[in-house]
């Protein structure tokens, strides 16, 4: 695991490293100024992102059930809504992320550690991708490495597939998901919604479930505008609705050419796979495989027409 993670990550920096290139930069210094700049967006992150999406989060998690509660058409005395507010639920989940907020703050170096599963295993995930990322071609020397003499060109070829189909959806996704989450967090704070920030986070990560994920996305922001009265309520719909068509008229038809290639389902499945059998580690992994499979998967369908073709 430590090894495949290393070369997902070396994979990762590579276009970054080959951008510094073009500036007669040599290799080393390249790797390490990505790595500095990733570890100081990281560092920088924690005080101007993720504290305040914390803060939020635990807010809304003590809020929102009152909130929603207090809409007349969700009302009902032994609807959904009333016997969640009554439980304890909200409050417990008010708890834990308060609690992992106090574990977060309590030092990066801790928490990334955990993710990566021991302050080894990362150090060692650091070394290795480091070490691949320097060498002029470290992961195609890696491969020839541990494969066989007479499958060599095939797995050096379907790697470089699979790199760059990898390397097109990340920034398809990325780039998809970013122009949403701006749209969202830009016309909820017009509307004066709170939590826009979070809601925002959660329409840019839901962009990942097709069809469905939007939807789920508008759902919270709808309920909150409804909870201000229903002229807010059918201005946070109309925006939904209007973003819904921008994004499927305009802004999906210029990313989908860099996210075909790899179905959404697959990512989905992909990811809920390594997550639960693997953890963190897992969700690294979960695309890079995936998108390895179905190169194999294509090559063999090809084999088996020319094969059809040539006995027919």
């Amino acid at each position: 695991l430590i090894v495949l993670v290393s070369v997902v990550i070396a994979s990762a920096i590579e276009p970054a490293v080959r951008w510094l290139a073009k500036f007669h930069l040599p290799r080393t210094p390249a790797v390490l100024i990505v790595y500095v700049a990733a570890v100081a967006f990281l560092v920088a992150l924690v005080p101007l992102f993720f504290i305040p999406v914390f803060k939020d989060l635990v807010e809304a998690s003590a809020t929102l059930p009152q909130k929603i509660g207090s809409l007349s058409f969700l009302n009902a005395p032994d609807g959904f809504f009333a016997s969640l507010s009554r439980s304890n639920y909200f409050s417990n989940f008010s708890s834990n992320l308060e609690g992992a907020f106090a574990g977060f703050s309590r030092g990066f170096l801790e928490t990334v550690s955990f993710i990566f599963g021991g302050f080894f295993s990362f150090i060692m995930i650091v070394v290795i991708s480091f070490y691949l990322a320097v060498q002029n071609d470290g992961i195609a020397d890696f491969l020839r490495l541990v494969t066989p003499t007479r499958s060599e060109s095939y797995i050096l070829g379907l790697w470089r597939r699979a790199q760059k189909k990898i390397g097109l959806w990340m920034q398809g996704q990325l780039l998809l998901g970013l122009l949403v989450g701006v749209i969202v967090y830009l016309g909820l704070t017009i509307l004066q919604i709170e939590y826009a920030l979070v809601l925002a986070i959660m329409a840019a990560v839901f962009e990942l479930i097709p069809v469905f994920g939007p939807i789920l996305s508008a759902v919270p922001a709808i309920l909150i505008g409804f909870s201000h009265g229903p002229t807010t309520g059918l201005l946070v719909f109309g925006f939904y609705i209007v973003m819904q068509q921008f994004e499927n008229h305009l802004l999906y038809p210029l990313v989908v050419k860099k996210i075909v290639g790899v179905p959404s389902i697959v990512v989905i499945l992909a990811l809920i796979i390594g997550a639960k059998l693997i953890g963190f580690l897992g969700i690294i992994l979960a695309v890079p495989i995936s998108v390895v499979l179905i190169e194999l998967v294509s090559d063999f369908e090809q084999r088996k027409k020319v094969l059809h073709r040539d006995a027919t």
